[in-house]
């Protein structure tokens, strides 16, 4: 006989998010009737010199734009800021940071905030296609992010005139594979659940760590696993990802924690 599926409330919904954004939207699934496991696939970290970065908070009034590409970013810019100056305009990429700078009492109509025209679109081509361009060349943009990330919107600004700096907020880095995340991870993977990806990193972090479940002999039934697995996405290029890596049952929900519940609530 095939093997049943489980039902709606036999799946655990494994939110991955870094833990200082998970446990809201784990509580807000609980609420819901949902049985919510917050297993952090990326770990934050402050920078090791945050030099840059305060140097950028200290001038911020010279800047014609800052754009934020994530809530950690806030949040680690914040640490070394007391208010954000009313006259400096902010962008941002999703719902999540916008959210974000909401705690920290930046939001409109107090500040302007860009952001995609369609919050379901949360990433730096449509944040791109909500700007005037033209607006910054020959002006100085800001750009807060964690060690490394993409490069598309500061080459973006860059072509249209605008002189960009980027800084780090904070840096990341995916788990290390201990005897017990191994055993929360063979406990998870025993059945299809629901898991809540918010990162291509973090995803292709977790594919790394099925890879070292071991032994073996095992491995492939692990990646079997692994791929039986439903994922619910906020951004098309984390389901690309996904699909890259052989998942299948990808839900796109678009950016911010009332779709992703929506999607949850319609399955």
């Amino acid at each position: 006989m095939p093997e049943l599926e489980p039902g709606v409330s036999e799946r655990v919904v494994v939110v991955t998010r870094p833990r200082a954004q998970a446990d809201g939207l784990a509580e807000a699934l609980r609420a819901l009737g949902r049985t919510a496991e917050v297993l952090p696939l990326l770990e934050i970290a402050p920078v090791d010199d945050p030099a840059p970065l305060r140097a950028a908070l200290a001038a911020l009034h010279e800047y014609a734009l800052a754009v934020f590409v994530s809530p950690n970013a806030v949040d680690g810019a914040f640490a070394h800021l007391e208010a954000w100056p009313p006259a400096v305009p902010l962008a941002v990429v999703g719902e999540g940071s916008r959210a974000a700078l909401a705690r920290h009492g930046v939001a409109a109509p107090a500040h302007t905030i860009h952001s995609p025209l369609d919050p379901a679109h949360a990433d730096s081509e449509h944040l791109l296609q909500s700007l005037d361009l033209a607006l910054f060349a020959g002006r100085r943009v800001l750009i807060v992010r964690g060690d490394g990330g993409r490069e598309l919107l500061a080459d973006a600004l860059r072509a249209a005139g605008a002189t960009v700096e980027a800084v780090a907020a904070y840096r990341r880095a995916t788990p290390v594979l201990t005897d017990e995340l191994g055993a929360r991870l063979r406990a998870l993977l025993a059945q299809p659940n629901d898991w809540i990806i918010t990162s291509s990193e973090a995803l292709r972090g977790l594919a790394g760590l099925v890879a070292a479940l071991g032994p073996p002999q095992f491995q492939a039934q692990y990646q079997e696993r692994f791929e039986r697995q439903r994922l619910v996405v906020p951004h098309a290029r984390i389901a690309e990802t996904a699909h890259a890596l052989g998942l299948r049952q990808v839900t796109l929900t678009g950016s911010g924690d009332a779709r992703i519940l929506a999607a949850l609530q319609s399955q």
